[in-house]
């Protein structure tokens, strides 16, 4: 803890890290259109959410990042990850074209994801059109969510039924790839105790690259139920089916860059590279009041997954020696998971004289079984995984067929080449406690533990071999808040988390891994945050994130190393209204990393670790009837490999948008991405596989109320 004081002090001029935006809800003004507005500072709604107890943004000794339904409408986002590259400290990874993947502050997850504070991790990309808000929180995460957030993590939350009212919003959107995607919202009272809501989307998916398509598909009914005074029960079903094509970009050349030459080449098959998704959500959250200074949370969630994607990829490129030719790679793979997680906890707010407690103490269960197998590619002209193709616009190669680059016909099977078959079951017991001790008006103490029982059983179908691991946890966090005065808090804050051998996926404990306790990582954090004004403020922190991996001694098998890593930085964001007519949103991070080995430090730098970071967007009404809205996104150089032979580029996205009230129930907003047509490369999965942005586009939607 002195180490993080002492942290907080030697920054404390430029050691601010955007903390939260302040929530921000709808407000309706004389035209009846919906504006965007500071309504206050609090988390905590009748919802289960990411702090679970009702904290003040100003005293959370943590950054982390809100957004809201309104902002996610108004900004034109459609992913996560068009939300990532609006909030500092964390950037997106490709996925591999198939799911969200983001790097919080340095550290890759495809599994931190959270629904209404249930896990859910099943790699796919996630829809926004029932969410009341996304919260982002940055740093380990462990007490409230257990193994994994170990560079943050990403919860949704979903909107509920609201009692006493009936609405209906929609959307109807287009853009100028074509795609084109309807939205409804609609909420009725069913009684005086009662509401139902129901929230429904379709997407068809169009953009700038050859062959991608797709169609998204979701409906998420929702019952509220007011079973007394102090009892509401919230119930919601949703299904999700998605199918989408798979583009895993272009490659690098000599200069370890992207071919911009190759930029409208889709390296793949038109026809096989493909994903698709089919999901059953259920969700129950049960809240009682027991007294006035006791409530408890109750909530069970079940998810179904079946998930498929298949593909084809540049695995290998030579720009020097053979520049007009790609290997290309590829595989099948299939994941049918289960999630059962039964979670519950007591919210205690207690006064003991001078010095008043809010105690927060529950328990996870979460029963996990997943079934996922991968077939490689399997060439009957190399009898491997790989085929070298000519590079043309498109590729000799469709339905798995083609023509290869010394002119051979060439064909590939996805049942020939097993590479992996494991059946995963996990089940995971946890309990945890937390005190939020406020000392004085001006001081609070944050400490508080969790405990994980981790019990994983994989069994690898080829091989026919059965093996098992339980690993047991304590995981700690600890904070300090102190209020010089009511609108600014300073704060230091420690906490910790693990994540298992199995990896986020759970398919691995075979060999040594078997043998070896989890990485754990430790954040070390302090921070500003500036309320400046109303509906203003400025946030910041300064972090150290270190990682703590086990490996087998290369000289001694029965011996570990334990391998240190760090990542440090700092966040910066303001955000708020500069006056009635005017919003702003600002956020910059800077990051640093070193890989090191048993050796020690490399000198080389983690991948996807851009040193800096900057994003800005803001709103003008310019009259009751028309508003203005103007933005950019900026992303350092970063290494797309570890070796770090292969480098994005730096780049600079500058994106807008126009609102105009056609009438008191109808808006018609136009969104336009890159505005300056820039060529730029955001993310990527491996050396020869970089994402091409988005080139100029805009988008179109027409909004209504009734």
């Amino acid at each position: 803890m002195s180490r993080v004081i002492f942290n907080l002090i030697g920054v404390s001029s430029l050691s601010l890290t955007m903390a939260a935006p302040l929530a921000m809800a709808q407000s309706s003004g004389e035209d009846g259109i919906s504006e965007i507005v500071v309504l206050g500072q609090y988390l905590y709604r009748d919802q289960v959410n990411a702090l679970r107890t009702p904290t003040p943004v100003i005293d959370v000794p943590q950054s982390l990042s809100i957004i809201t339904a309104e902002q996610i409408t108004q900004q034109g986002f459609t992913s996560i990850g068009d939300i990532i590259n609006y909030t500092p400290g964390v950037n997106t990874s490709q996925g591999e074209g198939h799911r969200d993947a983001v790097v919080f502050r340095g550290v890759r997850s495809t599994a931190d994801f959270f629904i209404d504070g249930a896990r859910d991790d099943v790699q796919y990309y996630r829809p926004l059109y029932n969410l009341q808000q996304v919260e982002i929180l940055r740093g380990p995460n462990a007490l409230l969510f257990g193994r994994g957030g170990t560079g943050g993590i990403l919860n949704r939350v979903t909107k509920k039924g609201v009692i006493g009212e009936d609405f209906t919003n929609y959307q109807l959107g287009v853009n100028t790839f074509g795609e084109h995607r309807v939205q409804v919202d609609s909420n009725y009272t069913t009684g005086n105790n009662s509401a139902f809501r129901i929230n429904a989307f379709y997407e068809s998916l169009e953009n700038h690259r050859d062959f991608y398509d797709g169609d998204r598909v979701g409906i998420n009914p929702t019952a509220k139920f007011e079973l007394s005074q102090d009892t509401t029960l919230d119930l919601s079903y949703e299904y999700v089916d998605h199918e989408r094509f798979i583009d895993r970009g272009i490659p690098t050349g000599t200069d370890g860059r992207p071919v911009e030459a190759f930029e409208e080449i889709l390296f793949a098959d038109p026809d096989l590279n493909t994903t698709e998704l089919e999901a059953h959500l259920f969700r129950a959250a049960l809240q009682h009041q027991f007294s006035d200074n006791l409530k408890g949370n109750f909530s069970a969630f079940y998810g179904d997954y079946d998930k498929l994607y298949q593909n084809f990829y540049a695995s290998g490129y030579n720009h020097a020696a053979s520049p007009f030719e790609v290997t290309l790679d590829g595989y099948l793979d299939t994941t049918q998971r289960d999630n059962l997680i039964l979670s519950g906890n007591f919210v205690w707010e207690v006064d003991s004289g001078s010095i008043n407690h809010t105690i927060i103490a529950g328990g996870e269960y979460i029963d996990t079984s997943s079934d996922q197998d991968r077939y490689n590619a399997f060439w009957n002209t190399t009898s491997d995984d790989n085929e070298i193709f000519a590079i043309t616009r498109p590729l000799a190669l469709s339905s798995g067929t083609g023509i290869n680059v010394s002119g051979l016909p060439t064909s590939n099977s996805f049942v020939a080449d097993l590479n992996d078959d494991t059946r995963v079951g996990i089940d995971v017991h946890s309990l945890y406690i937390q005190d939020e001790i406020e000392i004085s008006e001006s001081l609070d103490v944050i400490i508080g533990a969790r405990f994980d029982s981790f019990d994983i059983d994989v069994f690898n179908v080829p091989a026919n071999d059965k093996r098992s691991r339980k690993d047991e946890e304590v995981t700690p966090r600890a904070g300090l808040v102190f209020k010089p005065q009511e609108n600014i808090s300073l704060y230091a804050s420690y906490s910790e988390s693990f994540l298992p051998r199995s990896g986020e996926q759970f398919a691995n404990i075979n060999g040594s891994n078997n043998q070896l306790d989890p990485n754990t990582f430790t954040n070390r954090e302090g921070g500003v945050k500036w309320d400046l004004s109303q509906g203003l403020s400025l946030t910041a922190a300064y972090f150290e994130i270190e990682k703590s991996s086990p490996q087998v001694a290369d000289n001694d098998p029965s011996t570990l190393d334990v391998i240190d890593s760090e990542i440090t930085g700092f966040e910066l964001q303001l955000q708020g209204h500069l006056s009635d007519r005017w919003y702003i949103s600002a956020g910059y991070s800077n990051l640093d990393g070193e890989q090191v080995n048993r050796s020690g430090s490399t000198g080389l730098t983690p991948r996807e670790l851009p040193d800096q970071m900057f994003s800005f967007w803001n709103t003008f009404q310019i009259s009751e009837k028309l508003g203005l809205g103007l933005g950019l996104t900026y992303q350092d150089d970063s290494y797309i490999n570890n070796s770090n032979t292969a480098v994005l580029p730096s780049y600079t996205r500058v994106d807008a948008a126009l609102f105009y009230d056609i009438s008191e129930d109808f808006r018609l907003q136009l969104n336009i991405e890159n505005a300056t047509d820039e060529l730029y490369f955001p993310n990527a999965h491996s050396t020869h596989q970089a994402t091409v942005g988005r080139p100029l586009n805009a988008a179109l939607t027409l909004s209504s109320r009734f």
